[in-house]
Formats: C-alpha cells, sequence, structure tokens
C-alpha cells in the first residue's frame, strides 16, 4: 500500500480495495518503524488520523466521492492545526499548541484528507538543508549522510521514503522545489496569493507560498485543487477562479514555447546537472515542444536582493515572538528588557538569529535606502526580465538546483554558500512567478530536479507539461534503497 501514489490510493478507495482506515494504520506502523533514521516528523497525530479515516470511510458508505477523501497527508509544521503543536522547527515554539486551523489545514480536512502528524522543517522556515530544526537535522532517504534540503525537507524526506503520498510544504525562495529535486519528487509553488497563507506562520510575507510536495504532477494537481482558492481573511488572497488542474494534464505539448535562459548553464552548475538537463529539454521536444534561448540579465542580482527582502521581512514578523504573549519565556527574568533579550536570545536558533539582525540592519535608518529600497528595485527588474522572456516563450525551464544534495553539515561554517544554492529558485518568489520541480535523473546516486516556471496563475501549463513527460520518463518512479 505504501508505494500507491495519491491518485492510486483514490481509486483504490473507490473501488473498495481497501478502507482508508485500514491505510491510515499501515502508513502510520510504516512511520514509526521507519521515521527514526529520517527524522522527518516533529508530531504524529495518530488518534486524530485514525478519527478521520474513519469518518472518512463512512462519508464514502454515505455514497460521497472526491480524490483527497482519505488520502493520508501530512502538514508541514508552520501551518496551525487546532490543539496541535505547531513548531515552526523551533525552540521559540515549542510548547504552542495553535487554537484554530490553517485555511490549508480546514479545506484539506474539509475535502476528506487525513492528517499523519506534522513534518520536521528549517526553524522558521529559514535554511536549505533542513538543518537548523531545533528537533534536529533531517536525513535524505536517498543517502542517509546528506541533506533532503529545506526549509520543507521533513514533508520531502517522509514523502521519499513511501511514508505517505504526499504532503504540504512552503515555499519563500526555493523551499519546496528544492528539496523536491533532492529527493526525487515534483513539487509546485503555486503564484503568489493563490493559496492562502491565513494561519501559515509567516517568515518573509511578500514571498511565502504554500504548495504540494508529492512524487508526481498528477498527485500535484490532486493536492493543489484541495489547496487553492480565495481566502477573504487573507489580505495577500487573490480573487482567482480555480480551474480543474487535473483535466488540463493530458494536453498535448505540440507547439509549446520552451525557454531555456541562456544565464542557467553558468560556471557555477554541474556539468553532470547540465547534462540530465539537455536530455529533458530533448524529451520535451520529442513531444512537440519548440525550444528557444532567452535572457533574463537581472538574475544574478536576485540573491543578494533576496538576502536583504527576505530577512528584512523576517525581522518584523518574528518581532512578535517576545516571551510575553505565547511561545518559549526564559527562567526568572529580571524586568522587561532581560524577558525579551533572554527569551529571544535562548528560543532561536543561530540561522534565524542572523537573518533577524541582517533584516534589522537592512531596515535600520541609515541604511533603509542604500539596501531594502535598492532590493525592492531590483525585485521589479527581476520581474521585468520574466514578463518580457513570456512574450516570447509559454514557459521557462532549467536546472532546480547547481548542485546535488550535500553531505549534513557541508555547509553549516559557511552560510553564505547555502544562500548560493537558491540561485535558480528565488526569482519566482521575487516575481511571484508559479514553479514545478520535477525528476529529471540522478547525479552520484543522488536525485536532480529540473525546474520549469510559467506566468501567474498557470500552474496548469506547468502540471499539464510535467505529467507528460513524466508519462514518458520514469525518474519520478525511482525509490530509495531500504524505502
Amino acid at each position: 500500500m505504501h508505494q500507491l501514489t495519491l491518485a492510486e490510493i483514490a481509486r483504490g478507495l473507490a473501488d473498495k480495495k481497501f478502507s482508508s482506515e485500514e491505510l491510515t494504520k499501515v502508513l502510520l506502523a510504516r512511520i514509526a518503524q521507519l521515521d527514526p533514521q529520517l527524522n522527518s516528523f516533529i508530531s504524529l497525530t495518530e488518534d486524530l488520523a485514525l478519527q478521520q479515516a474513519k469518518a472518512a470511510d463512512a462519508r464514502r458508505a454515505n455514497g460521497e466521492s472526491g480524490a483527497l477523501l482519505g488520502a493520508p497527508i501530512a502538514h508541514k509544521d508552520l501551518f496551525c492545526t487546532q490543539g496541535i503543536r505547531t513548531s515552526c522547527g523551533s525552540k521559540m515554539l515549542d510548547n504552542f499548541k495553535a487554537p484554530y486551523d490553517a485555511t490549508v489545514v480546514a479545506k484539506l480536512a474539509a475535502a476528506g484528507a487525513v492528517t499523519l502528524g506534522k513534518t520536521n522543517m528549517d526553524e522558521f522556515a529559514m535554511g536549505s538543508a533542513n538543518e537548523s530544526s531545533y528537533y534536529g537535522a533531517v536525513k535524505n532517504p536517498w543517502n542517509l549522510e546528506h541533506v533532503p534540503g529545506g526549509s520543507s525537507g521533513g514533508s520531502a524526506a517522509a514523502v521519499a521514503a513511501r511514508l505517505l503520498p504526499a504532503a504540504t510544504a512552503t515555499d519563500t525562495g526555493g523551499s519546496i522545489r528544492q528539496p523536491a529535486a533532492f529527493t526525487n519528487l515534483t513539487g509546485l509553488k503555486p503564484t503568489y496569493g493563490r493559496v492562502s497563507r491565513w494561519g501559515m506562520i509567516a517568515y518573509a510575507s511578500s514571498l511565502d507560498q504554500g504548495g504540494p510536495l508529492a512524487r508526481t504532477a498528477e498527485d500535484c494537481a490532486i493536492l493543489l485543487q484541495g489547496m487553492a482558492g480565495f481566502d477573504a481573511n487573507d489580505s495577500t488572497s487573490i480573487d482567482e477562479p480555480v480551474p480543474d488542474y487535473s483535466a488540463s494534464l493530458n494536453g498535448s505539448l505540440q507547439g509549446l514555447r520552451i525557454g531555456v535562459p541562456k544565464e542557467y548553464f553558468s560556471a557555477g552548475l554541474d556539468p553532470r546537472i547540465a547534462d540530465l538537463i539537455h536530455n529533458s529539454i530533448k524529451e520535451l521536444e520529442k513531444l512537440g515542444a519548440v525550444i528557444k534561448e532567452i535572457s533574463l540579465p537581472n538574475m544574478q542580482h536576485a540573491i543578494p536582493a533576496y538576502y536583504v527582502i527576505a530577512p528584512a521581512e523576517a525581522s518584523s514578523n518574528l518581532s512578535r515572538f517576545d516571551g510575553v504573549r505565547f511561545g518559549y519565556r526564559c527562567e526568572d527574568p529580571k524586568n522587561l528588557i532581560d524577558l525579551y533579550k533572554r527569551s529571544r536570545g535562548e528560543g532561536f536558533g543561530p540561522e534565524v538569529q542572523r537573518r533577524i539582525m541582517v533584516g534589522a540592519y537592512a531596515l535600520s535608518a541609515g541604511y533603509y535606502d542604500a539596501y531594502y529600497l535598492k532590493a525592492q528595485k531590483i525585485r521589479r527588474l527581476v520581474k521585468n526580465d520574466f514578463m518580457a522572456a513570456f512574450n516570447e516563450v509559454d514557459i521557462i525551464l532549467g536546472p532546480t538546483t547547481p548542485n546535488p544534495a550535500w553531505k549534513l553539515g557541508a555547509k553549516n561554517s559557511d552560510p553564505v554558500a547555502a544562500y548560493l544554492e537558491d540561485v535558480y529558485t528565488i526569482t519566482a518568489n521575487l516575481a511571484g512567478l508559479p514553479g514545478l520541480s520535477m525528476p529529471a535523473g540522478f547525479v552520484d546516486g543522488l536525485p536532480v530536479g529540473v525546474q520549469l516556471l510559467a506566468p501567474y496563475f498557470q500552474e496548469g501549463r506547468l502540471l499539464n507539461v510535467a505529467h507528460q513527460y513524466q508519462l514518458n520518463t520514469d525518474w519520478h518512479t525511482r525509490t530509495p534503497t531500504g524505502f
């Protein structure tokens, strides 16, 4: 059962081959057996899962149907879940039980999805390796000595190891797409505003976006269908009709114009990954796509702009964690200032503290114009590059990451080296565009992803291309040894 995709589970439940309760028990047992070596979960919700599974079976018995009705999933541990710990991978929120459900959690629960637990993540989603979590690093099931990517590494490792078919995740600078590439999954970052951010603990409010992680584009379409939609509680949510993503999967790629930016194939890209990307291009050409070289001239400025904007927003968002209202509080504070200093100093890990400091500096009176304002201007130039490119092509293709997953601890002494791994993903966040990573092969036994970017609200186009590619390749079917 654990090898079934979300789509296969939906068909199996509809055909009464097994019940949601039976499937849930199998997967909970599998998590108990295998997750100690991965550390992909922070909290398991066995009682809730069995309760939801029984309810889903009862709904099906009463004639209800739906692709997510009775399907087991997990939530990245920054989606608030009522009465259950929502830690954000941080000591600061280790004792926090959310008093309400995030919109994404509520929507998926209403669709009948079964929540198995909350997955591990980089602290407050700050990281590219899932090593900054208060609960310890997550291991990559393809090689337990390597990182699974971050910040959604727990969701990625759990799905890749077949502990469950799909999971929610979030992407601020590549945190869905990069772990997907590192663990041989399909991961989709929707258009900014497509999925509600209400109840999703913020890192950088103008960049964060929730999305699905699964093994196939077909499964991502199913999970996104349940997550997407306008939410009046979220001021950044966009009131745009949600299409039937599964209905567009089988469209022809004949005449599809694919742009390949020349800036993607620079000295920083592992040449073996470049070869796999070119192989993917050839596969898409066989399906009728037309390839065109394009340019994104301001891509080189994206990383410095991102690492000013994101920490600036983080320093503002995380100011609420002060030891007063909720979360971690230091022992025996001498006064209010001591309470603030020690609660934040003891509650936040080093990477979070580093980004808060950078952000506070960039927003300070003497440096706002020199750093933050200039970064926002670069952000506009990056968006303009994409708008110009999409006048010529339908989607943009390139590598998801410049290198395969690195060894645990390899970049801990040099945070900037880890930041540079986001070079291909952060531009989509700066521009608010949808992006998808899909399996494209292996380097030294480690998975490699190819990234697709599309114009606003064209998630269906990305899923269509990825699905057609997966019908003609088998990379996404490979399973890590031992799982």
